[in-house]
């Protein structure tokens, strides 16, 4: 099984990320599930969201502990949340940053960290900072879990009802982000 933890803030698309990943996989053919952690959180407040694969049924229903993935898609997290407890030297982490992963203050092999400036491509394709799906096309390069295909589809099955515009700017901006 695939563990992915995601994490951001509130009102970057955390909850939405965890849920593209969780239709992409689906698409591909394997069990998908997906889920957010979060209370009372305010825009701007750290939130997590949680997806599992499997090419078996997934019974556990536990927040993501020790993570195969770990998605940041806020590098201000690195000082405010403990982002890399329960990973381990074969954790991969994404990050959006405009940093280099060795500027990046990250206790994990730098070998095992990507790093995508997802927001320079948000801001130019989408023209706001909303970076979930930026980040969901590096991880679909990085993992392999699914292909952009897949990403694409899970992509339209989640905007469909926010129109063409919306979806071809973000199939525009995942397929930037996984040919990086």
């Amino acid at each position: 099984m695939h563990q992915i933890r995601i994490h951001g803030r509130g009102g970057q698309g955390v909850v939405t990320a965890a849920e593209l990943v969780a239709i992409a996989a689906f698409n591909n053919g394997l069990q998908a599930q997906a889920f957010p952690s979060f209370g009372v959180e305010r825009t701007g407040a750290p939130i997590e969201a949680f997806a599992r694969l499997d090419k078996q049924p997934i019974r556990t229903r536990e927040q993501v502990q020790n993570p195969d993935v770990l998605i940041v898609q806020d590098a201000t997290l690195i000082e405010a949340v403990d982002l890399t407890r329960g990973c381990d030297k074969n954790t991969l982490v994404i990050i959006n940053s405009q940093k280099s992963k060795e500027e990046l203050d990250i206790n994990l092999p730098e070998e095992n960290i990507f790093v995508i400036d997802a927001t320079k491509i948000a801001l130019d394709i989408l023209g706001k900072n909303i970076v979930n799906t930026v980040i969901i096309g590096a991880f679909a390069q990085a993992t392999g879990f699914f292909n952009l295909n897949d990403l694409k589809k899970a992509v339209k099955q989640k905007f469909a009802t926010k129109g063409e515009k919306i979806i071809n700017k973000n199939i525009e901006a995942i397929t930037k982000a996984y040919n990086l």
